[in-house]
């Protein structure tokens, strides 16, 4: 063949071919893409049956010490109400190889639940009682912690009462979650809308002052401690993976304000004490994920 004749072909060659193999990868990148993010119509995530807090700061144009209290405790709150909607939407699909690890998940939960409740009721309150010199702001609150405690430690005792990891039911724990998952999900809403409140408190602290400078310290230090000193190696990775940056916007995409290397190491040294328990978190990298054990027809 003339070379300038096959010069010719293999140029009209390119132009015929690529186009074609082109819109074959964009086609097949869409089926696989549909395939691999399903709407949230079809596919259950973390943000039901409870849920998930709006984020109070983002509602006004001026913040304060107690609106960013607030803020903070939702973004809090919300992790621990992923983990509640990803254990009570996965529970009855677990397979029964992997019970040991859900339940473990699911353990990871109840202490974070429950040292978050007790360093609230052993610290935070009172040092915003003792600010505020008004003993009786958490008075609701409180009440709102009882009428959710049996059922959490009913979760708990259903737990530990199992004889091995093969007599879990999914169905069970998701019937012991439902009876307190109203109490619950009331709760954790309800303490956002009472910390943002205590703005308009005669007592709270002026803009500027020493007192709001001390208001501020204590919901910073209290935020940095209440997670770490419940455990590196299952609570942490069970807040961090649970964390979805990309909410809002992504507005609250650096919070909390951990260095990189440091949030890494946290998820993928320490966590891997007990990788196992991962797969039925809700995000990863800050991002939402799809959850680990779902109904056959949506999987």
């Amino acid at each position: 063949m003339d070379s300038h004749i096959k010069a010719r072909y293999l140029v009209t060659l390119f132009f015929l071919v690529v186009p074609l193999i082109i819109a074959l990868v964009a086609t097949r990148w869409q089926y696989f893409h549909s395939m691999a993010t399903s709407s949230p119509e079809t596919v259950p995530w973390a943000d039901g049956p409870i849920a998930l807090i709006k984020i109070p700061q983002l509602k006004l144009e001026e913040t304060n010490i107690f609106n960013t209290g607030a803020t903070h405790m939702a973004l809090l709150h919300n992790t621990i109400l992923r983990g509640y909607n990803s254990i009570y939407q996965q529970a009855p699909f677990v397979e029964p190889s992997d019970n040991s690890n859900f339940i473990g998940y699911c353990q990871t939960w109840y202490k974070f639940v429950k040292t978050h409740h007790d360093d609230e009721e052993e610290t935070l309150f009172h040092k915003v009682a003792e600010l505020l010199k008004d003993s009786a702001i958490w008075e609701n609150t409180h009440k709102e912690h009882k009428a959710f405690l049996g059922g959490l430690s009913d979760f708990h005792k259903y737990l530990t009462s199992l004889k091995s990891p093969a007599d879990f039911s999914g169905t069970e724990l998701r019937r012991v979650m439902t009876n307190f998952q109203e109490p619950f999900g009331q709760h954790f809403h309800s303490e956002i809308s009472t910390i943002s409140q205590l703005a308009n408190h005669p007592n709270t602290p002026k803009p500027e002052s020493p007192e709001a400078a001390r208001a501020a310290a204590t919901f910073e230090s209290w935020g940095k401690s209440t997670v770490t000193k419940a455990g590196t190696l299952d609570v942490v990775p069970f807040f961090l993976l649970n964390l979805d940056g990309t909410a809002d916007d992504g507005a609250w995409a650096n919070w909390p304000p951990i260095p990189k290397p440091i949030k890494w190491g946290l998820i993928n040294i320490a966590g891997s004490y007990h990788r196992g328990y991962w797969k039925y978190a809700s995000c990863s990298a800050g991002k939402p994920k799809r959850l680990h054990a779902l109904p056959k027809k949506v999987q």
